[in-house]
């Protein structure tokens, strides 16, 4: 693994267990066991780190849900919902704190990073992006019921998954998940 890798990696760990202003520069180094001199030579600044920590962050999981989406031998809606199954479990992790630096970066460093706010945006609408794709593919397989367009319901669903780990957060119980999932299964017209 490179020196960079080394970085991002670490990087992603901490600030995805304490958020993006919690963690120092020499603390990620430390745990990457870099060089203190090596940050600056790959990140011109922590703002530019952060944005190539939500960079990677974003590739990982588009490629994730990629995988899901591809699966071969299941409806649209077995999909969606292996989909959501997968984001209850991957979030419900560590004390329900999640891996998700979506949920954890999005309000924190939306007001104090331009750039970060937009690589965010960029990621989120991607896997917007993927759902819209999924819901049209669910109307074409008749496995998807929708009661809106496949853009409004996958922006829906994802706003509503959203919400759902910060509550998870909050409440440190599985219980927003359980509604959420509920609530998807009525939006995808599956109940």
């Amino acid at each position: 693994m490179s020196a960079r890798q080394k970085i991002v990696s670490a990087g992603q760990a901490l600030v995805g267990q304490r958020g993006f202003s919690a963690v120092g520069l020499s603390e990620i180094l430390k745990s990457a066991g870099v060089p203190k001199g090596s940050f600056y030579h790959f990140f011109e600044s922590k703002d530019a780190f952060g944005v190539a920590l939500l960079e990677e962050y974003f590739q990982s999981y588009h490629a994730e849900m990629d995988q899901i989406i591809a699966k071969p031998g299941l409806t649209a809606s077995e999909k969606a919902m292996l989909y959501f199954a997968n984001w209850r479990e991957n979030q419900g992790l560590n004390d329900c704190q999640g891996r998700c630096l979506a949920v954890k970066l999005g309000a924190e460093v939306s007001d104090i990073s331009k750039a970060m706010r937009h690589t965010l945006k960029e990621g989120t609408d991607g896997i917007v992006a993927r759902l819209t794709d999924l819901m049209a593919k669910g109307e074409a397989d008749n496995s998807i019921k929708p009661s809106q367009s496949p853009e409004d319901l996958a922006a829906n669903l994802y706003f509503l998954w959203v919400g759902a780990s910060v509550m998870v957060k909050i409440s440190r119980s599985h219980n927003p998940f359980d509604t959420a999932l509920s609530a998807s299964r009525a939006m995808l017209g599956l109940d």
